[in-house]
């Protein structure tokens, strides 16, 4: 299966303008039918904490972008998207769609980012979230979660195999997104797509450092820090075979691992 990750230097709170760069990036990279191509977190906005502002659930702007590119383009597409609850709390969510257009998984983000005041203005997520796409069992995540092993682990034992995690993971801590995204993948025995944003904002700078991870933690593809594309050809068979070969998953405790 291949996979392809745009990163993207998001426009601040400027849903048109990102989302004409993400329809020209795909558009560039021509994806082969059926391919799952990922997008950062909250690529539409930026990591904004104006919810009120940002919001995609009334205009679906975001979402429907989003379903409209996966039939044009006829692409599995996965990115971070804005929505609000009733009491204007926000959520900050991953949601995927079908070349047919439809949305086929949605994953809110389990660990709000406290230190830098997202858990003020959004409500944590209450679950994982796995779809199957080609043979793989996918996983998706949000930035900050992927400092929390257990969810991870609570994925792989309902049978996780291929994670993305996509970001807005400043560069001051630059070394600790790639350290953790490698173990990860080496821990859980699978493969990891990393999809962070480039440039900045009036907050933060990131550094990009996109990457695809396989199940032995080596990197097969990388980004630098500026706007591109990277993408590589998963091997489903490879990935199971070594699970066979190295069941280091068998010997997981499962009292201490919740399913």
């Amino acid at each position: 299966m291949e996979v392809i990750g745009l990163q993207l230097d998001i426009l601040w709170e400027n849903k048109p303008s990102n989302h004409a760069k993400v329809r020209e990036m795909i558009e560039r990279a021509e994806p082969p039918s059926g391919s799952l191509v990922v997008l950062p977190e909250m690529f539409a906005t930026g990591f904004s904490m104006n919810v009120a502002t940002i919001s995609d659930s009334d205009s679906r702007e975001t979402q429907d972008f989003l379903a409209r590119t996966a039939v044009d383009c006829r692409v599995y597409l996965l990115g971070g998207v804005v929505t609000k609850e009733l009491n204007g709390r926000g959520r900050n969510e991953c949601v995927v769609y079908s070349p047919d257009g439809h949305e086929i998984a949605r994953y809110s983000k389990l660990h709000p980012f406290s230190i830098g005041s997202e858990l003020e203005y959004y409500t944590p997520g209450e679950s994982i979230s796995i779809f199957d796409l080609q043979g793989f069992k996918i996983a998706p995540f949000i930035c900050y979660d992927l400092r929390f092993p257990e969810i991870f682990r609570t994925a792989v034992r309902s049978g996780a195999n291929l994670y993305t995690v996509i970001a807005s993971w400043p560069i001051a801590r630059e070394e600790h997104w790639v350290t953790l995204l490698k173990a990860r993948a080496i821990e859980n025995q699978a493969y990891f797509i990393g999809v962070n944003r480039c440039g900045s904002d009036p907050k933060y700078v990131y550094p990009g450092h996109s990457l695809i991870i396989d199940p032995h933690g080596k990197v097969i593809a990388e980004a630098g820090r500026e706007e591109c594309i990277i993408r590589a050809n998963l091997n489903l068979e490879e990935l199971l075979t070594y699970r066979r070969e190295f069941p280091v998953l068998d010997d997981l405790k499962p009292e201490y691992v919740k399913k």
